[in-house]
Parts: C-alpha cells; sequence; structure tokens
C-alpha cells in the first residue's frame, strides 16, 4: 500500500514549535503581569498603613516631626504606586500582544493542519480511484480469458 508523505510536513511542524513558543512566551507574560501585580498590592497595603498611623498621630499627642515623616512616606508610596501602575499596564499590555501572537500562532498551524488533512483526503481519493482502475483491468482481463473459452465450447 502507497505511503501518504505530506510535502510541507516540515512547515507543519516549524509552526507547532513557533506556537509552542508563545504558549511559553504568554505564560511568561501572564507570570510577569502577577508579579508586578502583586507588587501594586505590597505597596497599597503599606500606603494604607503609613495613612492609619497618619490618622493616628494627628489624633493622638502631636508630633510634629513623626507626622513629617509619616506625610512623607505616604507621598513616597503615592510614587511608587504610580510607578507600579504604569509597570503592572505595561505587563497588561504585554500580556495581550503574547496573547495575539499566539493566537495567530494557532490559526497558522490549524490552516497547515487543514491543508495536511486535505492533502491526505485527496491522496485517499487517488487510492481509491487506482484500486478502482486495478479491479477494471483484472474484471476485464478475466472476462477476456473467458470469453474465448465459452466460444469455442459452442
Amino acid at each position: 500500500m502507497a505511503k501518504f508523505v505530506y510535502r510541507m510536513q516540515n512547515i507543519l511542524n516549524i509552526k507547532e514549535k513557533i506556537e509552542n513558543q508563545e504558549k511559553i512566551a504568554y505564560g511568561m507574560a501572564n507570570a510577569r503581569l502577577a508579579e508586578e501585580q502583586e507588587k501594586l498590592q505590597g505597596i497599597l497595603i503599606r500606603r494604607a498603613g503609613y495613612e492609619a498611623k497618619s490618622r493616628e498621630l494627628v489624633s493622638g499627642n502631636l508630633q510634629i516631626q513623626e507626622i513629617k515623616e509619616c506625610k512623607r512616606a505616604i507621598d513616597v508610596m503615592k510614587s511608587r504606586q504610580r510607578t507600579q501602575m504604569m509597570n503592572v499596564h505595561g505587563a497588561e499590555r504585554n500580556v495581550e500582544q503574547a496573547r495575539q501572537r499566539l493566537n495567530e500562532a494557532m490559526i497558522e498551524r490549524k490552516t497547515h493542519e487543514k491543508l495536511r488533512e486535505k492533502a491526505f483526503d485527496e491522496f485517499l481519493e487517488e487510492l481509491k480511484h487506482e484500486e478502482s482502475k486495478e479491479i477494471d483491468e483484472l474484471v476485464s482481463y478475466s472476462y477476456h480469458e473467458d470469453e474465448p473459452a465459452d466460444k469455442q465450447q459452442s
């Protein structure tokens, strides 16, 4: 029996490898986003702690130096929060870009798989046609061999 050989199998293999690489890149981008979000959460918690401490200092005995330090710490945390929010948004953009690249890679792979399936279906049809042709030849050959024998008997 004939063996099916897809002539663009190497391209399909490359597309599968590219898709796997994009899956890895997407996973890394997601991990980076989670890390940046975790950092932002830590900054928000620290800021809330400084704000609570500031309220406590203002309501109790006034210690001007500590209040100023606490206000500076809050300002620093606000600045870090803005910076970290920009980092989170950048990581979100990277995740979205990685997701789009992964989708494109998956579409390309699926396209080549469909082409391979179509080529295989054509191969099967061709094989069926060849088998049908061989059967017709055998039937025709055996019919012609039987025919003279029948005529000789009459």
